[in-house]
């Protein structure tokens, strides 16, 4: 039954998605509404490139959802700017998560305060259609495969595929997931603990050369045609039929099949090859965070929740958002799982013993730099600037960025 306060209690909730997910978010809504007459829930979703702009006016005009998608790269940023609501008082209480796999709240933190509700585990991956793959006679990309046969093998599905504009890969240049793999690899990080970069001039370069080289090979995407990706899983190489490979978060395994009609598989991204650091890492796929000035702290977390702790719930979200920290909760969807989502559970318990620790959190103004790399990988696509330029001029604009952020 409802409490008295809860009664005519109105929460917005914002999250960023494909439909998909917004199908299953509603579907929790609805079930929470249904067992707490007198709370009403309405919800807003935008893609990832749209969700942050719009995030940052909300933020900047104190009009911000009560219950907000959080991602670990921002979360420093937003919780910096006094946007988000500490959770620590209701740890244990309403909050029933104590029990996460260790580092799922850890992950959740700034400056040792919670801030956000791990929504589920997941890592980046290799996403790639087994099934035309499969009909052009291609094996199949593995953990085994390294940056330096990654070239060969998306050559050698342009051979055997044979149609025009369709490549192996997408042209990772742009993708900071990927970049961060292959930094940590060579064993540094994006950031160092201080909120600094934590990587080179020479990394960020043979970064950009390794795609270049790529690009003139033919191996990957022409720049005019990886630039119709907005970063989205609608716009993506694989969803618009020009790569049978790309780089994304395995969690996003639902979004992209549900796009596609050739059966997609995962793998890990390209290992660093012998003697390479672990470059891959669990993190929260994304979080729930609160705004600091809901006017309903104690119903908006008892949504969050709702959300990671209701087996019936769990069945509607599955692991559409990543896999459970909650063991329980793993254990209530297990039965429930179609193919698709038992692949996804089996590629995190697969990679857990192949993965390092958890990054330092990344600082304020990292999703400025994120957008940075795309635009930087563009330019030496386009001609405009050499690796090696772009390399000095990346690094430069992000140092500038993190000084004045």
């Amino acid at each position: 039954m409802p409490s008295r306060a809860q009664a005519e209690t109105q929460l917005r909730m914002f999250w960023w998605g494909t439909q998909e997910r917004a199908r299953r978010t509603f579907g929790v809504n609805d079930l929470f509404m249904e067992r707490n007459s007198g709370v009403s829930i309405t919800g807003e979703t935008l893609s990832w490139g749209d969700y942050w702009p719009r995030l940052a006016t909300q933020t900047a005009g104190r009009n911000i959802a009560d219950i907000v998608q959080m991602d670990y790269r921002y979360i420093v940023e937003y919780a910096g700017r006094g946007a988000l609501m500490p959770l620590d008082d209701y740890l244990g209480e309403s909050l029933q998560i104590t029990d996460f796999d260790a580092g799922a709240i850890d992950s959740c933190r700034v400056d040792g305060k919670l801030y956000g509700v791990n929504l589920g585990q997941n890592s980046t991956c290799s996403v790639f259609t087994r099934s035309l793959l499969e009909q052009a006679g291609v094996s199949l990309p593995g953990h085994e495969t390294t940056w330096d046969t990654l070239g060969e093998w998306s050559l050698e599905v342009v051979d055997a595929v044979g149609r025009p504009n369709f490549w192996g890969v997408q042209d990772g240049g742009g993708v900071e997931p990927a970049f961060n793999v292959w930094v940590r690899q060579r064993g540094r990080e994006l950031y160092n603990q201080d909120g600094t970069i934590g990587f080179t001039e020479e990394d960020i370069t043979d970064w950009f050369a390794y795609w270049a080289d790529l690009r003139e090979k033919g191996a990957v995407p022409r720049a005019d045609v990886q630039a119709l990706d907005r970063d989205a899983p609608e716009s993506s190489m694989l969803a618009l039929n020009y790569a049978a490979m790309i780089f994304t978060n395995s969690n996003q395994l639902v979004a992209h099949q549900a796009l596609n009609r050739n059966k997609l598989g995962m793998t890990m991204v390209p290992s660093g090859g012998e003697g390479a650091k672990p470059g891959q890492y669990m993190k929260p796929s994304q979080m729930w965070s609160i705004a600091a000035g809901t006017q309903a702290p104690d119903v908006a977390v008892s949504v969050v929740n709702f959300f990671v702790t209701d087996p019936d719930a769990a069945n509607i979200l599955g692991v559409e958002r990543g896999v459970s920290p909650l063991p329980r909760v793993r254990e209530a969807i297990a039965p429930n799982l179609d193919e698709l989502d038992r692949a996804m559970l089996e590629y995190i318990d697969f990679i857990k013993d192949k993965v390092g620790p958890l990054p330092p959190v990344p600082p304020r103004a990292a999703g400025e730099i994120d957008r940075l790399l795309i635009r930087v990988n563009q330019q030496v696509g386009f001609g405009q600037l050499s690796p090696s330029e772009a390399g000095k001029q990346f690094l430069a604009e992000s140092t500038g960025i993190l000084e004045r952020s």
